[in-house]
């Protein structure tokens, strides 16, 4: 299997690559910072700086003729703060990156002739769930999920996704889980109630759990939004981390 991924030096992102290596798979990412795990094709790419990125997908994947694999993975999440406070600015980075960064390499893919079996992008329920103070975070996921089922015309031997992976003990946790109020806005409640629960579990186990049942995306739509509670039972999950765990 050949993996590429954006977003890999940390977070979910590193997790995915973790995990893809430890199942001996091929991995390739890009992310500004760069990946430091051994094993791994790395470019250091900002994807917000849009001209650079073909070079360095160039750079990274020359001689590729096949991906099993692509996950759309890098992401922002901007300030929680009221929409009237949001400025046209901080929307435009969370577009930026968000969203058509992943068009610069959508587009790349098509051109490239390079062959893709599956696409994955990150989404969020946030994008559907229109949380107060979610903002730019939320409109740009719902936009991602709309890219993705309109490319999903354009590569017709490839299926596309967006999925929801649920919540994930990253980074990002530091922060709602600290700043903003949680009076104000609520959905940062269960945030908050989850971390350090089996609900929100570290980076590499939630990609395990994605990684576990990514091929069960294909039996929705090419171009679909999926919520990951959609492809596996609680039950479930907990039977296959037990199991990879003892590999």
């Amino acid at each position: 299997m050949r993996l590429f991924i954006t977003g890999n030096s940390s977070g979910l992102g590193r997790g995915f690559s973790e995990a893809a290596l430890a199942r001996g798979w091929e991995v390739y990412g890009c992310s500004r910072r760069g990946c430091d795990l051994e094993g791994v094709h790395d470019v250091q790419c900002d994807l917000g700086e849009f001209a650079t990125v073909p070079a360095a997908l160039e750079q990274l994947l020359a001689g590729v003729e096949r991906l099993d694999l692509v996950i759309l993975n890098a992401g922002i999440l901007g300030g929680i703060k009221p929409m009237h406070d949001t400025s046209l600015a901080e929307l435009g980075r969370n577009m930026d990156i968000n969203v058509w960064a992943n068009k610069i390499i959508l587009d790349w893919l098509l051109d490239s002739g390079i062959a893709v079996d599956q696409i994955v992008g990150i989404s969020s329920g946030a994008a559907v769930l229109g949380n107060k103070g979610w903002n730019g975070y939320a409109i740009s996921k719902a936009a991602l999920n709309m890219l993705l089922r309109l490319y999903s015309h354009e590569f017709p031997e490839t299926h596309l996704a967006a999925i929801a992976p649920g919540l994930i003990d990253t980074a990002m946790m530091d922060y709602l889980c600290v700043e903003p109020d949680p009076e104000e806005y609520p959905a940062l409640g269960r945030i908050r109630a989850a971390r350090g629960t089996d609900t929100m579990p570290g980076p590499r186990a939630a990609a395990e759990r994605v990684l576990e049942v990514v091929g069960r995306l294909k039996t929705f739509d090419s171009g679909s939004f999926v919520d990951i509670r959609q492809l596996i039972a609680p039950e479930e999950y907990a039977a296959l981390m037990q199991a990879r765990q003892k590999r």
